[in-house]
């Protein structure tokens, strides 16, 4: 990831938050293996036989972003933490859709990997993450938004801080704190 990469892909961003939708089309094949690699986390932690495929949650996401004229992506990483962001509420609003149509069906939960906010739990439902969460968020934003960007986006504490604009050592303490809040949440459901 190169300085006149990474100038480079700032500038398409701003030329598509001006308007110019064919700077989609030019940045798209530039960020397009870290959207995959993102999709493919995301789908790795589906149950078998899910719909959608890393390919189709990628596209899906990004029919969802639309040009930011009001708040434009500053960076690469701020693209990646929205797309790892619209990747998320595709898949929430794919398991709400499933779930309205049947009862619970232990294939619907997600297998969460290392490094995540499970404290030995093999598996998680998405919607009773979604929902701690949310609870996360009315507590602390700050801490919801860097487990999306660190959980559901991949990104390292350091990218994490430069999109939030905080520094490393926060990152981190708010990454222990938040996973902490979840374990916790996450049991008292079990229960």
């Amino acid at each position: 990831m190169s300085t006149e990469s990474d100038s480079e892909i700032t500038i398409l961003l701003d030329r598509w938050s001006d308007g110019d939708d064919g700077a989609l089309n030019e940045l798209l094949p530039k960020l397009y293996s870290e959207l995959h690699r993102t999709a493919g986390a995301y789908m790795a932690q589906q149950r078998a036989g899910h719909t959608l495929q890393p390919t189709a949650l990628i596209n899906e996401a990004l029919m969802r972003m639309h040009a930011p004229s009001e708040t434009p992506f500053r960076n690469r990483s701020h693209f990646l933490a929205a797309a790892a962001q619209a990747m998320r509420h595709l898949l929430i609003d794919h398991a709400r859709k499933k779930n309205a149509d049947k009862r619970f069906d232990p294939a619907d939960r997600v297998t969460l990997i290392e490094g995540a906010v499970s404290g030995g739990r093999e598996d998680l439902d998405v919607l009773a993450l979604e929902e701690a969460l949310a609870r996360l968020k009315a507590v602390s934003p700050r801490q919801e938004q860097i487990v999306v960007l660190r959980y559901f986006g991949g990104m390292s504490q350091e990218e994490v801080a430069e999109v939030l604009g905080v520094s490393v050592p926060t990152v981190a303490r708010d990454w222990r704190v938040a996973r902490m809040l979840l374990r916790e949440w996450l049991s008292e459901d079990d229960q």
